[in-house]
């Protein structure tokens, strides 16, 4: 028994030996990929900002398929809309999965991450919940919300200019909230909109680190102490602090559902979802905190892209306010029952998220649940299967001068986003922002209206032009400083935002005031009454 107590620590070194010289290695059948080296692999490769263009770069290099080794992970990077198609979206039930986070899902999110979710009964689930409040059928439903929102941000840019991207950040963030929870952010400076928005770039920034990658890519380092792994306790004091936030968000929406003081929102009908699921408040609250993190970045990062594109090409600002002007006029804000005859703004929207796409690399990649074969190449088990969304928006053949904005490259296509992500034929696919497969973003009908209503209605009021420096000198963003986490849009940049008219400038204020005295409370902002009956717009 001693001799085998004495043996067992060299036997265990030597496994972990053996493991480390043959990890980091490309096996013969895998998608070809950069030179590796022993145990790390490609690690020493990965970039720490911008990765989209390293990414981009080894796939014009090595093809749409291609492979990174990270130590013990093996990475798939799909670029192409075929590989995409022929892989996350027809081959779903084996892509739905996810990596194994360590960092980010097991610690960070207590398991309770929606995002970073296994492909199980219990993702299923919550997709299928979430599926309830953002259906084609319910975003119809909360127009009147999004309508009031737009006319507060629309007003913001008449009082607050300079103040362009929390105008946009306020307008996305308070009509979640009202969706899912039933409150609304009249401020930017909203305590509750703030620690949302910090807390979720902490989330990014920790999981974005070296530590918390390591970790993942040699799993054997989470069983060292505490003291050599730092990154742990912080993770743990991240999830307690986040866990708090969306309790208290979920469980003020619980006791006003019960009491009957709620707005017609998801909480509602979560709370009856929870009673006949049985899944705890931990969990609903992760469910909520997983869509007001969602629905508070990707809308405003994409009309702040848009901002910027006007920017720098004034020529399609001056074509869509033609276009506008002459389906709409000057006597009225225009509406969704406007966007079948506005095709030029419906391309500019597509080609926003074309453009600047907000998630990337994909947000979080997938994972195949088993071995798979594509095109010769194995696809092994576990691997993680980036969607390289910049790469693909950015092809090329897909779209000549990928770098220009160019809302004509959608003039003839009249589909939908999510008609037009669920195409058949991948080369007829709009752009790639919002995923693909079973993992695809379930809000783009909320998303494109939101888009319309804030694209159509900042065009019909105002004329965006740049900021000039002390010297008189037009200042000009760079479109390629982008900031960096899961969700990304331009650095921010000064812009001079000006009423097209007085008339135009008296029409915002008046149909603001007019909101504000008939839907909110004067003293809380919040709606005094909701504008929905059975889940419908209130009849005018």
């Amino acid at each position: 028994m001693a001799l085998l107590l004495n043996i067992l620590p060299v036997v265990v070194a030597a496994a972990i030996f053996f493991r480390l010289l043959f990890s980091g290695r490309r096996p013969k059948n895998l998608p070809p990929g950069p030179p590796t080296l022993p145990i790390i692999g490609n690690l020493h490769q990965m970039p720490k900002h911008d990765a989209h263009l390293q990414f981009e770069k080894w796939a014009r290099q090595y093809g749409p398929v291609y492979s990174l080794i990270l130590g013990t992970k093996t990475l798939i990077v799909l670029s192409s809309d075929k590989a995409v198609k022929d892989l996350l979206d027809k081959k779903s039930n084996m892509y739905s999965h996810r990596p194994e986070m360590y960092i980010g899902q097991t610690l960070c999110s207590g398991d309770l991450r929606v995002l970073m979710m296994g492909y199980d009964a219990r993702w299923r689930m919550c997709r299928k919940l979430i599926h309830t409040l953002l259906n084609v059928s319910a975003a119809k439903s909360y127009v009147p919300y999004q309508l009031l929102e737009n006319k507060q941000m629309l007003y913001e840019m008449i009082t607050q200019p300079e103040r362009c991207m929390y105008n946009i950040r306020r307008y996305s963030n308070s009509l979640t909230t009202t969706m899912v929870l039933g409150w609304r952010s009249s401020t930017y400076e909203d305590k509750k909109m703030m620690q949302l928005f910090d807390g979720f770039s902490e989330f990014a920034e920790l999981n974005q680190t070296g530590p918390a990658a390591l970790v993942d890519f040699f799993p054997w380092i989470r069983y060292l102490p505490d003291f050599l792994l730092p990154v742990r306790q912080k993770a743990r004091e991240l999830h307690s602090k986040e866990k708090e936030l969306y309790r208290g968000h979920w469980l003020k929406a619980k006791e006003q559902t019960e009491a009957g003081t709620i707005m017609r929102c998801f909480g509602e009908d979560l709370v009856t979802a929870q009673k006949a699921e049985g899944f705890s408040d931990d969990q609903a609250a992760y469910i909520t905190g997983t869509l007001l993190e969602a629905g508070s970045d990707t809308t405003s990062s994409t009309l702040y892209a848009f901002i910027q594109a006007m920017l720098l090409y004034p020529e399609v600002q001056k074509k869509a306010q033609a276009e506008i002007d002459r389906v709409v006029g000057p006597d009225r804000l225009p509406t969704m029952e406007d966007e079948p005859g506005m095709q030029y703004i419906r391309s500019i929207i597509k080609e926003s998220l074309r453009w600047m796409p907000t998630t990337i690399l994909g947000a979080v990649p997938h994972a195949v649940n088993q071995d798979d074969w594509y095109e010769g190449y194995l696809i092994p088990k576990n691997a993680g299967v980036v969607n390289n969304v910049w790469a693909i928006n950015m092809d090329p053949t897909r779209h000549p001068e990928p770098r220009r904005f160019d809302p004509d490259r959608y003039r003839d296509d009249f589909q939908g986003l999510a008609d037009s992500a669920a195409n058949p034929d991948a080369s007829k696919r709009d752009q790639f922002t919002f995923g693909a497969g079973r993992r695809i973003c379930p809000g783009m009908h909320v998303a494109e209206r939101s888009l319309f209503l804030g694209v159509s209605r900042m065009l019909w009021a105002f004329d965006i032009t740049p900021a000039v420096d002390a010297d008189g000198k037009p200042i000009i963003p760079d479109p390629e400083k982008l900031t960096q986490g899961f969700v990304c849009q331009p650095e921010e940049f000064p812009v001079s935002i000006t009423p097209r008219d007085e008339r135009r400038k008296q029409m915002v204020v008046e149909q603001w005031r007019m909101a504000e005295k008939e839907c909110l409370d004067p003293v809380t902002k919040q709606w005094m009454a909701s504008p929905l009956v059975n889940g419908r717009p209130r009849k005018a």
